[in-house]
C-alpha cells in the first residue's frame, strides 16, 4: 500500500564527541559515526528561554526545510534529521566542517581573501537563485574550512522567498554593523543581503590589515546603504569579479575586437531593462540561444529585429532600438570566437557583456515611453 508507514528495525547510535556550544534556539554537538568512520554536527532543539519553546520550534523546522533543498559546495549540508513535534522537538544531523570562522581564519590566511570572497558570493548567489534569505550574517555563520572551503551555516532565521510580499523584514537582530537604509521601511531582501556580506568583508579586511583586496570597489558598491545606489545582486557581484579578470587571459586582438564589436552593437540596440529583469548567466545556455538566433539570420546583413539577440542574454522587460541594428558579421564573429573559449574564458565574456547592460538605463514597469522603443 502507497499508505502504508515503513518503520526502521532499530535506530541509529553515534558516539558523542563534544559539545560546541548553544545557541538561542539549540544546542549543538559533534558525534561520531563509527562504521563509517565520520563526524557530524548535530544540533537540537533546545531553546535557552522555556517559555519561548513553542513559539521557537517553527524556526527550527524551517530551518530543516530550508537545508534539505540545498546542495552547494559553499553551503552546508544536511544529512538526516528527526522531528518530534508533539514534544517540540527535533535534531538535525549536518556536515561537520573543521577549521575557522571567517574572521578568525582570515586574519591568520590574509592572503586568501578573494579566494574566499568568491566562494562566499558564490554560496549566497546560490541561496539567492532558490530564493533564500539567510538572515543572520555574521562571522560566526561563516566558516572555513582546514582546506580553505566556505561553508555557510546556521539557517535558523533562514526564510525561502514565495512571493513579493515575504520579503518584508519580520526579524529584528542586534546588527554587528550600521543597518542599511531599506530598514526603516521595514524591508529586509536580496540586496540587504548583499550589504551585510559587503560590511562583514570590509570589517574583517580591516582587523585582517588587507590594503590590496582586489575587489575594493565592488566591496564599495556592496556596502552603500542606499538599496538605489548599492549593487543589486549577488549575481552582479560575481559578473563583476568575473569581468575585472580579462587582463588576467591572454585575448588576442582579433578575438578582442570579436568582443568589443558584438558588445557595441548590444549595448547600442537595448535603450532600457526593467530593474526587475535579470540575466541568462549560465554559458552553455547562452551559446545554444545565440547559435540559435544565429541560425535564423545568417542570411542576412542586419539583425532585422533585435530582440532575437538581445532575448539571448536579457531574462526579463526591455525596450530595445528600432534604428541600431545589430550586424550579423558581428554576431557571426563573436560566435566563432566564444566557440573557442573556455570554459572559463567563457564566464569572463559573459560577464563581460552583462557589466555592459548593467550600464543601460532601467525603467519602472509602469514607466511611459516613445513609441519608438519597442517593449518586451
Amino acid at each position: 500500500m502507497s499508505s502504508e508507514i515503513i518503520k526502521f528495525v532499530r535506530s541509529k547510535d553515534l558516539k558523542f564527541v563534544k559539545e560546541l556550544g548553544q545557541g538561542a534556539c539549540g544546542r549543538t554537538v559533534i558525534l561520531h559515526d563509527d562504521v563509517i568512520d565520520e563526524s557530524f554536527v548535530c544540533k537540537k532543539y533546545s531553546p535557552q528561554h522555556e517559555a519561548l519553546k513553542v513559539e521557537l520550534f517553527a524556526n527550527f523546522v524551517r530551518e530543516i526545510k530550508i537545508l534539505h533543498l540545498l546542495n552547494h559546495a559553499n553551503v552546508v549540508r544536511v544529512f538526516n534529521y528527526y522531528l518530534y513535534p508533539e514534544h517540540y522537538a527535533g535534531y538535525i544531523l549536518m556536515e561537520y566542517v573543521v577549521g575557522q570562522d571567517i574572521e578568525d581564519y582570515l586574519i591568520d590566511h590574509p592572503q586568501n581573501a578573494g579566494q574566499v570572497f568568491l566562494q562566499v558570493v558564490e554560496g549566497f548567489d546560490y541561496l539567492e537563485k532558490n530564493g533564500v534569505l539567510h538572515r543572520d550574517i555574521r562571522p560566526l555563520n561563516i566558516l572555513v574550512s582546514n582546506d580553505g572551503v566556505t561553508k555557510i551555516i546556521d539557517f535558523g532565521f533562514g526564510k525561502r522567498i514565495e512571493k513579493n510580499e515575504d520579503f518584508d523584514k519580520s526579524i529584528t537582530l542586534n546588527w554587528w554593523c550600521d543597518p542599511p537604509a531599506e530598514f526603516k521601511d521595514g524591508i529586509y531582501d536580496f540586496t540587504t543581503e548583499v550589504y551585510f556580506v559587503g560590511k562583514l568583508f570590509e570589517k574583517i579586511l580591516e582587523l585582517a590589515g588587507v590594503n590590496d583586496f582586489s575587489y575594493k570597489g565592488l566591496l564599495a558598491r556592496m556596502c552603500t546603504s542606499d538599496p538605489a545606489m548599492r549593487i543589486a545582486s549577488f549575481s552582479d557581484v560575481k559578473h563583476g569579479m568575473l569581468a575585472g579578470k580579462i587582463d588576467e587571459f591572454s585575448f588576442t586582438e582579433l578575438e578582442m575586437e570579436a568582443y568589443r564589436c558584438f558588445a557595441s552593437d548590444l549595448s547600442m540596440a537595448v535603450k532600457k531593462i526593467e530593474k526587475g529583469a535579470k540575466y541568462f548567466d549560465d554559458v552553455s545556455v547562452f551559446g545554444r540561444m545565440l547559435e540559435s538566433a544565429y541560425k535564423s539570420v545568417m542570411l542576412e546583413e542586419s539583425v532585422p529585429s533585435n530582440d532575437l539577440v538581445i532575448s539571448c542574454l536579457v531574462n526579463g522587460a526591455y525596450r530595445y532600438s528600432t534604428r541600431n541594428f545589430i550586424s550579423v558579421l558581428n554576431v557571426c564573429q563573436f560566435l566563432d570566437f566564444f566557440r573557442s573559449c573556455s570554459a572559463t574564458k567563457k564566464e569572463i565574456v559573459l560577464s563581460n557583456l552583462i557589466s555592459r547592460l548593467n550600464a543601460v538605463p532601467r525603467f519602472n514597469k509602469d514607466d511611459v515611453f516613445p513609441n519608438d522603443d519597442i517593449p518586451f
